[in-house]
């Protein structure tokens, strides 16, 4: 895993490594002030209006947005990589367009295909510790696993299961392929400044690709979840401003990059029914149809 996949190659490709240069040159912008945190405290509503509960529940919910943004720090047995919670899921997750945590306490239990099976929001939860973070599930009796389902619940209060809250997951495209090599160029102008130009992660931003980044076996390492969080969260400071085949082909260089493995992955679609931009090949994938 130390070496890095080598980008799909292409006849343009000498030419894009000269632009790579070109652009790897070139003053770079500035850099943007680190985020502040979302202060969790009295003045925290729920999207009903109502203000954070006093008592041990309002301290439950505190503990679990502290989780959230200092995941590694809170749970270091859990975590494998150097990403937190809200790496993906910004804004203390309740930006919309960015995997926000706003309604997911109401849309659990849930089938997922990707598990073949029903899902509780306790194995979602888990579902990012093993696969984003690289890390350990955490026992459903945990009092952080108490405390990461009491946030959550908070920031859905008021949202009825089966509503539609706007802005939730991604809004994915269909791509299915990008262009490496103008991805490439396209990083290294526009998000070497904050995610490192080895993709390695700044005190900015976290890694995008190596050692230290999501697993393959996360969502993010999918095309299209890629494409669909850059075209509408990066650059952080300037974020909307890359056209939909710029966020493809960014997606397509990141995605195509080293990361942390999977054991077990090939059992993922176990009904044979894996997505088209799925990062890996399954077993189920590869059987042919029953007749």
């Amino acid at each position: 895993m130390s070496n890095p996949i080598a980008p799909k190659s292409r006849p343009g490709w000498r030419l894009a490594g000269v632009a790579l240069v070109i652009a790897c040159n070139r003053p770079a912008p500035p850099l943007p002030p680190p985020a502040a945190p979302f202060a969790v405290g009295d003045s925290l509503r729920a999207p009903d209006g109502s203000a954070l509960p006093s008592g041990e529940l309002g301290r439950s919910i505190r503990r679990g947005h502290a989780i959230l943004v200092a995941t590694r720090d809170s749970l270091p047995a859990h975590v494998g990589n150097a990403l937190r919670c809200t790496s993906c899921h910004l804004d203390d997750g309740r930006r919309p367009d960015a995997i926000p945590f706003t309604g997911v306490y109401a849309r659990f239990p849930q089938y997922r295909s990707r598990s073949g099976s029903v899902s509780r929001l306790e194995d979602r939860i888990n579902d990012c510790f093993e696969r984003s973070m690289v890390g350990t599930a955490l026992a459903w009796d945990d009092p952080a696993m108490r405390d990461l389902v009491a946030y959550f619940a908070f920031v859905s209060r008021g949202i009825k299961v089966g509503d539609k809250v706007p802005g939730q997951g991604l809004p994915l495209g269909n791509a299915t392929a990008g262009d490496t090599a103008a991805g490439a160029t396209i990083y290294a102008s526009t998000c070497t400044r904050c995610h490192g130009p080895n993709g390695e992660g700044t005190p900015l931003a976290p890694p995008v690709w190596g050692p230290n980044s999501f697993g393959i076996g996360a969502g993010m390492a999918r095309l299209r979840s890629a494409a669909a969080f850059i075209r509408h969260n990066m650059p952080y400071d300037r974020a909307v401003t890359l056209t939909d085949a710029e966020a493809v082909n960014v997606a397509a260089y990141v995605v195509s990059r080293s990361r942390p493995d999977l054991i077990g992955k090939e059992r993922d679609w176990p009904h044979g029914d894996p997505p088209p931009d799925a990062a890996y090949p399954t077993t189920a994938g590869r059987r042919p149809p029953p007749p």
